[in-house]
């Protein structure tokens, strides 16, 4: 097991997402601001800003001699496990603005048709009622 100072350096986030949200936050951000804001080095934003690039998450334009991004508005998670849910609902948590309400939420109904009580059903026909699912996260309303 790691020592206590190793096991505190962790974050949510990954330098993809935090690059990504501080171009979200200001789209004529310069890479050597985004660097200071991440606390990562400009040839490591460059490397970040390329890959989000190149997997559909933003666009640069020219504005005159500067560049300025575009975030694509349906780009979804990588993971399969966020599979589908969009990346604009993040972004609009994390920058304060509002989130495209016709996005999909953020945890998806589990319950299926056969699981829907039947007419004459008991409680042991399905199992334990459980309110919640542990280590689920809610969508925010």
């Amino acid at each position: 097991m790691g020592s206590t100072s190793q096991r505190q350096n962790w974050t949510f986030l990954t330098n993809h997402a935090r690059v990504l949200v501080a171009i979200a936050r200001d789209p004529a951000v310069r890479l050597r601001d985004v660097a200071a804001m991440c606390g990562l080095t400009e040839r490591t934003v460059q490397t970040i800003v390329t890959d989000l690039e190149a997997d559909g998450y933003l666009r640069r334009v020219r504005d005159g001699r500067r560049n300025r991004y575009e975030i694509s508005t349906g780009a979804v998670f990588r993971h399969p496990a966020e599979a589908g849910v969009q990346v604009a609902g993040l972004l609009a948590l994390l920058t304060g603005a509002a989130a495209d309400p016709d996005a999909p939420a953020l945890v998806a109904d589990l319950d299926d048709e056969e699981d829907t009580p039947d007419e004459g059903d008991t409680p042991e026909d399905h199992g334990p009622a459980t309110p919640s699912t542990p280590g689920r996260v809610s969508p925010v309303a």
